[in-house]
């Protein structure tokens, strides 16, 4: 009794682990980072213990989140209404959604990651948007486009619902606006995670 007792243990936390890793190893990443006071940027080469560089997976087109340190190449131009389409792209990277501003260019850049359809599948997209709700104001947001860096710095995080689309639009006329999305809690589809930022001047 006590070793079948002992395999179901050991099958459940095995199916946590499963289920959570992702998210699991993205928070425990963070803390050791923001405990050690190690930080994380593209200006810079390790001029100080604590600083480090940031490697850019395209020049091309690609998000840094220096806090998070999170980085991953944006596939461009993805029909966020097309769930074949969208589901596909965010394997390889976040997505860029068809019909949103592109970067540096007045109106919003709408960028979506970890978009799953059920807890099981958490694990097979890219985990680059897990901890976006750590993002504060005043947190920086890189883009790379076209071999030009382009620098967001956060306004405000919100926590919506799935059926709200307005932040695929324009946010504010004539600003350049950047909008990351995810789903909320992670690993679930229940509410959508929101971060805007503005591009630094």
């Amino acid at each position: 009794m006590r070793i079948f007792s002992a395999a179901l243990i050991a099958i459940g936390l095995s199916i946590i682990l499963f289920i959570f890793g992702p998210y699991i190893r993205e928070e425990l990443r963070y803390s050791f980072n923001r405990m050690s006071g190690v930080e994380y940027s593209v200006d810079t080469l390790d001029v100080w213990s604590f600083q480090r560089p940031i490697n850019i997976p395209d020049i091309d087109f690609s998000i840094i989140i220096p806090k998070l340190n999170a980085t991953s190449k944006v596939v461009e131009n993805v029909d966020p209404l097309n769930q074949d389409e969208y589901l596909n792209a965010l394997k390889d990277g976040v997505a860029h959604a068809k019909g949103s501003a592109s970067p540096g260019s007045v109106g919003n850049v709408f960028l979506f990651a970890h978009s799953t359809d059920s807890l099981v599948n958490v694990g097979r997209y890219n985990a680059v948007f897990f901890l976006i709700g750590h993002l504060l104001e005043g947190d920086e947001i890189d883009i790379y486009y076209k071999g030009r860096l382009y620098k967001y710095i956060v306004y405000d995080t919100k926590v919506v619902e799935p059926t709200d689309t307005e932040y695929l639009g324009t946010l504010t006329a004539g600003e350049k606006t950047l909008t990351l999305q995810t789903c909320y809690p992670p690993g679930t589809t229940l509410k959508r995670l929101v971060v805007l930022a503005r591009l630094k001047n």
